[in-house]
């Protein structure tokens, strides 16, 4: 009996700590009112990197909807037999093992999570920042700077996206989304900078 409560305890604990979405993803402001400490990680980000705080935040929304454990989803065989995951994508980013990898080692940042928004928003304007240095897109291009992401480096040069037309598609959505992230963070921006 003492086991079981303990396990319930244990889990409710683990579920509270879970990070929850924002709940309005459309108005960047309403998400760093809602998550101050976001505002400070992409600004960092931004700093480092070079990489607009509205494009960070565009990639990760298409990418992981802000959910810290998103997954693909995993498909199944016979149509109810849990199979393999076609990737390993993961956490905010949907930074994919390998690549994760690479960050790390580049970075030095050895223990940085995919679940940290922080270690995500890094992660992303690092794989922007070599996109612009590879293949020369600027950094305010949150529609190519997208395409290299989900295709990676050599996809992306070799145009592997042109005939994906829900990519594209994904694509032009990050485009806009980070126009209109950064038009709402030019009305709350001085508000933001003052709170923290």
């Amino acid at each position: 009996m003492k086991l079981n409560s303990l396990l319930i305890i244990s889990l409710v604990l683990l579920s509270a700590c879970a990070t929850i979405p924002p709940k309005n993803v459309q108005n960047v402001c309403q998400i760093f009112r809602e998550k101050d400490d976001w505002y400070q990680a992409t600004l960092a980000a931004s700093r480092r990197w070079g990489v607009p705080v509205a494009v960070q935040m565009s990639i990760i929304f298409q990418e992981s909807s802000f959910i810290a454990d998103a997954e693909p989803p995993r498909p199944t065989l016979l149509g109810f037999i849990p199979w393999f995951r076609s990737s390993s994508a993961y956490g905010y980013p949907q930074a994919q093992d390998g690549t994760w990898s690479d960050y790390q080692r580049q970075t030095g940042k050895r223990w940085a999570d995919r679940e940290d928004f922080a270690d995500s928003c890094d992660f992303v304007a690092w794989y922007c920042a070599i996109s612009n240095r590879k293949l020369g897109i600027p950094y305010t291009d949150a529609q190519n700077l997208y395409l290299a992401y989900h295709e990676g480096h050599s996809g992306y040069s070799r145009q592997q996206y042109k005939n994906k037309r829900w990519l594209l598609n994904a694509a032009q959505k990050v485009h806009q989304r980070a126009w209109q992230y950064d038009a709402q963070l030019a009305a709350c921006r001085q508000e933001l900078d003052s709170e923290n």
